[in-house]
């Protein structure tokens, strides 16, 4: 499991995971480089947004089920 995905999950934020270089966007911690503030939900993640790893798209992610 992806230490940050504990942790966010206590706090309610969702862990999403690119499926091509396994690069991890936590809610709680968004992508300050990307221009996504700290608590932002992927929803919320404009969908012109990608992958700062890999450059893949918002739709090559899934959640991370913790559990």
């Amino acid at each position: 499991m992806v230490p940050s995905a504990e942790v966010a999950a206590r706090s309610g934020f969702k862990v999403w995971q690119c499926v091509l270089c396994a690069y991890v966007y936590d809610e709680a911690l968004g992508d300050a480089d990307g221009g996504v503030p700290p608590g932002t939900r992927w929803e919320d993640v404009p969908d012109d947004w990608v992958c700062p790893e890999c450059g893949a798209r918002k739709s090559e992610f899934d959640m991370v089920v913790v559990g």
